[in-house]
């Protein structure tokens, strides 16, 4: 006779998860240890409180999947996920330390690209002239928080166009339109001209799409500049500057309006002023310093590329 004959037990819930914490026990690497930990031990609980289907899990399993196929080159939906879920500007907040009146972190967005141009203090970044929209010129300094300058710091700036389209994402601007790379001078000084942000729908014919419908969220992103501040010495902060009359300014989907990256431009009409600009036309000025933290210089390891148009 079998000795386990007349004494089967039912295996619960809370058994499998001691056993998934048992089979990760021997990670050599004790912050890789922690994280897979932490997903199990949340995740069972997440099913357990929710009495997850495996109809549900398996629609799960295809929504991610579907968010691969529609990632390419020039769009990341895992990215637009995190986003639209909250989890990227929780991830930046906890992260972040960033003092008060230091440049606060905002989210990078699914259409960032590495590698756009280098350009010298006062580029027009556009380069399609009123075809992108209403001129802006932007300009400021890069300080320390004692307001000491600092030189030599990179900016890295995108931004969409009038449509509300970056340009990985139309075939109709040109390769890095509206993006451009540049540096402070000795006085920590900057400026540039591209064109005032305008508000625009995520891209809602993949996944996020249709979590969007499925929950009846607005898709709408108030007007914003994307910056990747860097300087040696310095925290790099990844961050959005909003514009401040924006309709969609209290309901962002991707939870990353902050008061302090509200950004307020003036319209010029003066004479003097629009002769002195690249197009002859009123222009929209944003004057903002950007404050740093001392830490360490980083990279940003996601890079979009520009996805080819089909012939």
């Amino acid at each position: 006779m079998s000795s386990h004959e007349g004494s089967v037990s039912v295996t619960t819930s809370d058994q499998i998860t001691e056993e998934g914490l048992k089979a990760v026990g021997n990670t050599p690497d004790p912050r890789t240890r922690q994280i897979v930990e932490a997903l199990i031990r949340h995740s069972h609980d997440f099913a357990r409180e929710v009495k997850l289907k495996p109809e549900e899990l398996l629609y799960a399993a295809e929504f991610l999947k579907r968010c691969g196929e529609v990632t390419d080159a020039s769009r990341h939906e895992f990215i637009l996920l995190a986003d639209v879920l909250g989890i990227t500007m929780v991830v930046n907040t906890i992260t972040a330390d960033a003092p008060d009146g230091t440049l606060e972190p905002s989210v990078l967005g699914p259409f960032y690209r590495s590698g756009a141009p280098e350009v010298p203090n006062g580029a027009d970044l556009s380069h399609r002239g009123d075809a992108d929209g209403v001129p802006a010129h932007v300009s400021g300094r890069v300080l320390a928080a004692d307001g000491t300058p600092i030189p030599g710091a990179e900016l890295d700036v995108w931004g969409t166009n009038a449509n509300g389209l970056y340009e990985n994402m139309d075939p109709g601007q040109p390769d890095y339109n509206l993006r451009g790379r540049l540096h402070t001078d000795e006085q920590g000084r900057f400026e540039f001209w591209t064109v005032k942000p305008v508000s625009y729908p995520i891209p809602a014919d993949g996944p996020v799409g249709e979590l969007f419908e499925a929950t009846k969220r607005t898709n709408m992103r108030p007007g914003h500049l994307h910056f990747i501040v860097s300087a040696e010495g310095y925290t790099t902060v990844v961050t959005e500057l909003y514009t401040d009359d924006d309709e969609f300014i209290d309901s962002d989907p991707v939870f990353g309006v902050k008061a302090s990256l509200l950004a307020h431009y003036e319209l010029i009409t003066d004479e003097e002023k629009i002769a002195a600009a690249p197009r002859k036309q009123p222009y929209w000025d944003l004057r903002r310093d950007l404050v740093l933290t001392p830490g360490t210089r980083t990279g940003v390891q996601f890079t979009a590329g520009r996805e080819e148009p089909s012939r």
